[in-house]
């Protein structure tokens, strides 16, 4: 492993990202040296569960795992069992067999890893609420400036949201977590908009199906994301998945997939109205403000559906 790039994921770990884990840990040129987990999808105690449990299945090497924030900054947690089941895998039994999770506090070895590192030297690829990175933030920014790329599935890009007509998931759990993120002054911000994921990047039946009987580890992407199938019949009368923390893994491993993605002013809401959680992003530079985060809105359909492949190990 020594020439591969190292990662950091941070993840609340539901269905799509077991999925997005799956496919850092199959892709031969990086290292995911660590994995920190965070309540988002389902509370952070089960999504330990879950990424250890995904590390099995993946089987490839097994990174540790550490345990993070179990409640947002200042707000409760609405968890999106609707979504992704009750256990955040489809409620299909998946435990981990051997895997526990590591000793210290997420925040913690993040802090200690990126201090011992080079500057640029690891990248954080954040799936989830951003509440372990907000931290880390206020605790030693000095520390957090050596990270790489920060690239962080959130916001609805140039597009809506999805829990709002404004906001995202990610974001709108823990909009003050995303505010000192982004605020922050760390100059390589990626935020992969809810829009990348949609449109032609849509898994289809047939794709679903080919992923799905692969192998053993095709078979554990598909079958987890089960309430998010049947969430989808129902809205869209057919068999799809639309996978946003895949999408940010692909923008974030995988570069040469993205078709759309520019710098700009972005603020997050963090009043109490319906536009909390919504980012603003400046695409006019109306406010004649310092860009402070790229915006990635579209991805290449065809290299990042390969890349799924590729790193789901699909024939």
């Amino acid at each position: 492993m020594e020439n591969r790039k190292k990662i950091i994921i941070d993840t609340d770990c539901g269905s799509d990202d077991a999925m997005a884990i799956a496919m850092a840990l199959n892709d031969p040129n990086y290292e995911v040296v660590l994995i920190t987990t965070v309540s988002g999808n389902v509370p952070m105690e089960q999504a330990t569960v879950n990424t250890l449990t995904t590390i099995e299945y993946a089987g490839t090497y097994e990174p540790p795992v550490y345990k993070g924030s179990d409640t947002m900054l200042l707000r409760n947690l609405i968890y999106a069992y609707e979504t992704h089941g009750q256990d955040g895998l489809g409620d299909q039994g998946f435990v981990p067999r051997r895997l526990k999770p590591a000793g210290k506090h997420a925040v913690e070895k993040m802090l200690e890893t990126l201090r011992e590192s080079e500057d640029g030297e690891i990248d954080i690829i954040a799936l989830g609420p951003l509440t372990n990175l907000a931290l880390a933030i206020r605790l030693d920014y000095e520390a957090m400036k050596k990270a790489g790329r920060l690239v962080i599935m959130g916001t609805g890009g140039l597009g809506s949201g999805n829990v709002s007509p404004v906001a995202e998931f990610n974001i709108w759990q823990d909009a003050e977590a995303a505010k000192i993120v982004t605020e922050s002054g760390l100059e390589n911000i990626i935020y992969v908009g809810w829009d990348a994921c949609l449109g032609d990047c849509v898994l289809n039946e047939q794709e679903i199906e080919e992923i799905r009987s692969s192998g053993e580890l095709g078979k554990f992407a598909i079958d987890c994301n089960k309430n998010l199938m049947e969430l989808n019949r129902q809205r869209f009368g057919y068999n799809c998945l639309d996978m946003a923390d895949p999408s940010a893994m692909a923008a974030a491993l995988y570069p040469e997939c993205i078709e759309h993605c520019e710098k700009y002013y972005c603020e997050v809401d963090v009043t109490n109205g319906p536009s909390y959680g919504g980012v603003l992003v400046d695409r006019d530079r109306l406010f004649d403000k310092e860009p402070n985060a790229y915006i990635c809105s579209k991805l290449n359909a065809k290299k990042y559906k390969e890349y799924i492949y590729k790193t789901l190990r699909v024939k």
